[in-house]
């Protein structure tokens, strides 16, 4: 291996390293409470050498929400490729929705801005609106096979996001006097009301 292979691994390796130290610290801090100096001293190195790979915190964090919209994108595919109609692919997309925003709370509070100024330098990303895309997908193919009008699926599809963003946001900011299988039951109830109405 040459000496720039060597250098350029040694980078790649430290931009890891600040990127999990990052995401290690709002486990145990929250997103709020990160610096550049607190990812210094986990990663045991100089603010200058966090600096020299990322421009500032909120470049760290569009980062490390690039990778959860990309985990979360997986997971959407795999519920929709596991249904053949419409209606059991918005079900199963929406719950894995729901699963993925409990079963990995940091990431979605930090691609949502939950709790904390929204993060992110505007640009987009095919997975960044994956969830909204499947949902219109769905709700189109329902309303189509339904004869209804298909001009109505963008906003009905926009309606069941806020509908289930609400939810999740709900229970993550007051998560300590709301039944979790109170809101998971309206999730569900909505899903299945919402397929009806159309």
């Amino acid at each position: 291996m040459g000496l720039h292979e060597r250098r350029q691994r040694e980078k790649e390796n430290i931009r890891t390293s600040i990127l999990n130290a990052a995401f290690s610290l709002a486990k145990t801090e929250g997103w709020a409470s990160l610096s550049m100096r607190k990812i210094a001293d986990a990663i045991e190195y100089s603010a200058p050498v966090v600096y020299d790979h990322f421009e500032n915190k909120e470049a760290i964090l569009y980062e490390i929400s690039l990778n959860g919209f990309h985990c979360l994108h997986i997971e959407l595919l795999k519920a929709q490729r596991a249904h053949d109609n419409p209606e059991d692919q918005l079900k199963a997309i929406v719950d894995a929705y729901w699963k993925f925003a409990f079963k990995n709370k940091e990431y979605y509070q930090l691609m949502f801005g939950l709790g904390m100024q929204c993060s992110g330098k505007g640009m987009m990303k095919e997975e960044f609106s994956s969830f909204q895309d499947m949902l219109y997908d769905c709700t189109y193919e329902i309303i189509k096979k339904n004869g209804s009008k298909t001009e109505n699926a963008c906003h009905m599809s926009h309606a069941l996001f806020s509908a289930v963003h609400g939810l999740i946001s709900i229970m993550m900011m007051r998560n300590d006097d709301i039944p979790s299988t109170m809101n998971k039951t309206t999730l569900d109830e909505t899903v299945s009301a919402f397929i009806k109405s159309l």
